[in-house]
């Protein structure tokens, strides 16, 4: 009996599962285990456009969907046979749900291919769907779910919140004491992994995939022509390109090409029931329960009920010896031995949550491996350094991504590029820095809080400081709140003594607020200084450097000693990225991107590089140079003091840059700023840091000079109406509707990429367009993502926003129809459950430093 307590001892000796080679029938109740596999494929080929590695639910996915779209010689290589890894004892959870933006878009697509593929295929899939509900039991739970509303509204997933008479309406068996609200989400459920996995292998082999097995992998060869050489027992096969889908094996392969990828193995557990007379008495199938605070999710299985526990990062496993020494050879269709003890306080839970839990027999506990990256999500899409390597690996949920991330990666593979922006997959997020220590302090941390509230601004502190900080660290760390930017720490905000330090997430304006007003108005009013060294920072030279980078960028090539603000777009013309571009000397450049899209912008420009056969030299020198920003309107005065360089407005003019010694320092200097305000970028030696910035806030104290982070540099470039890469562009958006026509010259002699089709889509017309709106709230202000409102309907998204200090509104940028664009334009915003009315406003509320200069040059400070 599921009891607690006194019996605890005696469940536990009496329970105790050794982890067996066979597949726990009773696990799941799936139909697919009474259909035999499909017999591997006898034929082999001796060439293949793609070599996916891993017969997984993800690999096998991928191998559908390339095959469907009619890719021809699509090879699977599994090591021994299908669904042996994660997928054959996963308990198979699907949702529409997902705290993020564009992997709702995955979850959909996932579920949308669930529910045609047993007739597409003949297979059956065993999927239910009989919704799901998240339970809140606390205030701040309801604001997150109300959080999740606005984020989802403008998406097609179906989403509620539901009274607590819904939820016992829906669910019966629940003691519903502390319950306050639920998210519903109809339409999700389960399905069985092994049945999924064979209906998608039946699919690909329809539409002429070769699924081999047993076939392990054994060496990658690269070629200098860009294929591979793919090593197996039964031979060798040349591949165009090959994609590592290996599931908790991925780390090996990685290590064939001379990666380490950041994963690792965890032990999850899950525990099914007998029987329950008052389960088998229901009429319909229950809703799959996720009870966030006691950190499980629950379902019906059969007659009984299955659930399994996210144990605290205190208690979770980690599968070490698999880190050290390798997955043991033979692992595929194995479990571990199951540990109730260290999930008895969930089951507690549990048993409080739907009593009936109380009085059933456990039948199975099953204990196995799942692969985690340091943030929990998945590594997907082409990897940086290796010519036609792909990676589809790190999967914690792996069956409800499976059908979404193979028509992902499929439609990258034949189109180019991606079908819409997901960089927080982006394999190239981590370098490096990565360490296997950090990888698994982050792992622990992430399976742990697998349900705990998701708050905008979130910081998670395992596992940092990570060997990637600035010089400036020691110095500024008992000084401000430090955020997490590729492995970097940088400031976000500044206390003063007295002050809060303390790291208070919410969704309501916290104890930063008041702080980052000060920097705010330091920047404006007097000079501030700011640590941007987690930039990317890349160099590139050689006789084609002015060709290669026409063909990238969109905006013509900046003169000698000059900078200017360039994207590079994709085939379809959307944005890919924002770079600065610094013309140093004839034929070099400093290349500068935001700190998260580093290695995610140097593939691409590495891979146009070597496949127009450019005589270049790119070198990624971001680990080298650190970089401090100075801005506001006694910015020049500071540095004039260290320099003999005229720092003139006439002489050092906006968007110049030059080679200067700020007292004997070395510097490349760039005058621009992203608050807008008058400043430059100082570009240095790492090792220079500390003395730089003594140097500079020695010389400043006349003039007031502090520090300020990235919270007050949010809200000033908002106000100057600055768009971010990642907010206001990425892959979903093309320039044109983005603002961005300034940078764009769709004249200039080079057909650089995305030219074509931006032609295309101006002639077409715009459909929507970014706005800025103001807005009057209470203590809430907009962060991106929440929804639009007009005439009862949601019409649109914000992009990002903030608290304007200068209007003391709250400001948002917001992609609207090209009918509700015009300035004066009333909306409303919904945040946390309310819709405040907006007005879209004539951009920039305030005119950055630059323009003020020429029209006080032009018309008088008077009328300013």
């Amino acid at each position: 009996m599921l009891r607690p307590g006194a019996q605890r001892g005696l469940l536990l000796s009496s329970l105790r599962l050794q982890g067996s080679p066979g597949r726990p029938r009773s696990a799941c109740g799936r139909q697919g285990e009474e259909n035999a596999p499909l017999s591997a494929e006898t034929r082999w080929k001796d060439r293949a456009e793609t070599v996916i590695i891993g017969g997984g639910c993800i690999g096998v996915s991928l191998a559908y969907h390339l095959a469907k779209a009619g890719m021809k010689d699509v090879v699977l290589l599994e090591k021994s046979e299908l669904t042996a890894g994660s997928t054959w004892h996963a308990a198979g959870l699907t949702t529409y749900f997902h705290p993020g933006i564009n992997l709702k878009k995955i979850h959909y697509a996932s579920i949308k291919l669930y529910e045609k593929l047993e007739e597409e295929t003949g297979q059956v899939v065993g999927f239910h769907q009989p919704g799901s509900i998240r339970i809140a039991t606390t205030p701040v739970r309801v604001d997150e779910f109300k959080y999740q509303m606005t984020r989802t509204g403008w998406h097609a997933t179906e989403q509620y919140i539901i009274e607590p008479e819904k939820i016992q309406e829906m669910f019966p068996l629940l003691n519903m004491n502390k319950i306050l609200a639920g998210l519903y989400n109809p339409g999700d459920g389960h399905i069985d992994p092994y049945s999924l996995t064979m209906a998608l292998a039946a699919g690909a082999r329809k539409y002429g995939a070769l699924l081999k097995y047993p076939a392990p992998v054994t060496s990658l060869i690269p070629r200098s022509d860009g294929t591979w050489d793919v090593e197996t027992p039964q031979g060798s096969m040349r591949a165009n390109r090959i994609v590592n889908a290996a599931g908790f094996w991925a780390r090996e392969v990685g290590k064939m090409v001379g990666l380490e990828h950041p994963l690792i193995p965890v032990q999850h557990q899950y525990v099914v029931t007998s029987t329950i007379p008052e389960v088998k008495a229901l009429k319909r199938e229950l809703p799959v329960l996720r009870d966030l605070e006691g950190s499980y999710y629950l379902r019906q299985e059969r007659d009984g009920l299955l659930f399994g526990p996210y144990e605290s990062q205190e208690k979770m496993k980690v599968q070490d010896s698999w880190v050290t020494n390798g997955v043991p050879p033979g692992f595929g269709k194995e479990l571990f031995e199951s540990d109730l003890d260290r999930i008895m306080e969930h089951v507690e839970a549990a048993m409080e949550m739907v009593p009936v839990l109380k009085k059933a027999d456990i039948i199975n506990i099953v204990n196995g491996p799942i692969t985690y990256s340091p943030d929990i999500l998945p590594m997907v899409g082409p990897h940086q350094g290796v010519r036609n390597y792909w990676v589809a690996i790190g999967f914690g949920y792996g069956i409800i991504h499976a059908g979404g991330v193979g028509k992902y990666l499929s439609d990258w593979i034949l189109h180019g590029e991606p079908p819409f922006d997901l960089i927080e997959l982006d394999p190239n997020r981590y370098g490096k820095w990565t360490t296997t220590q950090y990888t698994e302090a982050k792992a622990r941390e992430s399976y742990g809080f697998n349900n705990i509230v998701g708050y905008p601004k979130e910081e998670r502190f395992a596992g940092r400081p990570t060997q990637r900080v600035s010089g400036l660290y020691k110095i500024l760390e008992s000084k401000c709140s430090m955020g997490f930017h590729a492995g970097w720490e940088q400031p976000h905000w500044f206390y003063k003594p007295g002050q809060d330090s303390r790291y208070r997430p919410s969704f309501r304006r916290t104890n930063w607020f008041e702080p980052v007003g000060s920097e705010y108005k330091q920047v404006m009013q007097n000079v501030g200084v700011i640590d941007l060294s987690p930039f990317g920072k890349f160099n590139i030279k050689g006789q084609d450097s002015v060709r290669l980078l026409d063909h990238l960028f969109a905006n013509v090539i900046p003169k000698v000693g000059f900078t200017n603000i360039s994207h590079m777009l994709t085939p379809k013309g959307r944005v890919y990225a924002e770079l600065t571009v610094s013309h140093q000397t004839p034929g070099e450049f400093l290349l500068i991107t935001g700190s998260g899209s580093e290695l995610h912008d140097l593939r691409w420009i590495e891979e146009e590089a070597v496949n127009g056969g450019y005589d270049v030299e790119i070198k990624n020198i971001t680990d080298e140079l650190g970089v401090l920003g100075i801005a506001g309107p006694h910015a020049r005065k500071v540095l004039q003091k260290l320099t003999s360089e005229d720092l003139s407005d006439d002489v050092f003019k906006f968007l110049q840059t030059k080679s200067l010694k700020v007292s004997n320092i070395p510097v490349t200097a760039i005058r621009i700023s992203y608050t807008g305000e008058l400043g430059w970028e100082l570009y240095h030696r790492r090792e220079d840091s500390v003395a730089l910035y003594d140097i500079i806030m020695n010389a400043g104290q006349e003039e007031g000079i502090d520090n300020f982070g990235t919270y007050a540099m949010n809200a000033l470039r908002l106000e100057k109406a600055f768009r971010a890469w990642g907010s206001e562009m990425n892959c979903d958006t093309n320039p044109l509707e983005a603002g961005l026509d300034y940078f764009i010259k769709l004249n200039k002699p080079a057909d650089f990429i995305g030219k074509q089709a931006l032609k295309q889509i101006k002639a077409k017309g715009l459909k929507r367009r970014l706005v800025c709106l103001t807005l009057a709230t209470d203590d809430v202000d907009p962060e991106g993502n929440e929804s639009i409102w007009y005439d009862g309907k949601v019409v649109g998204n914000t992009t990002s926003g903030s608290y304007s200090y200068s209007v003391q509104k709250s400001l948002a940028f917001a992609y609207v129809p090209v009918e509700l664009s015009k300035v004066g334009q009333q909306v409303e915003v919904e945040l946390l459950g309310t819709n405040y009315p907006a007005t879209v406003i004539q951009e920039p509320l305030v005119l950055t430093e630059p323009a003020r200069n020429r029209l006080r040059k032009k018309n008088g400070k008077d009328k300013i």
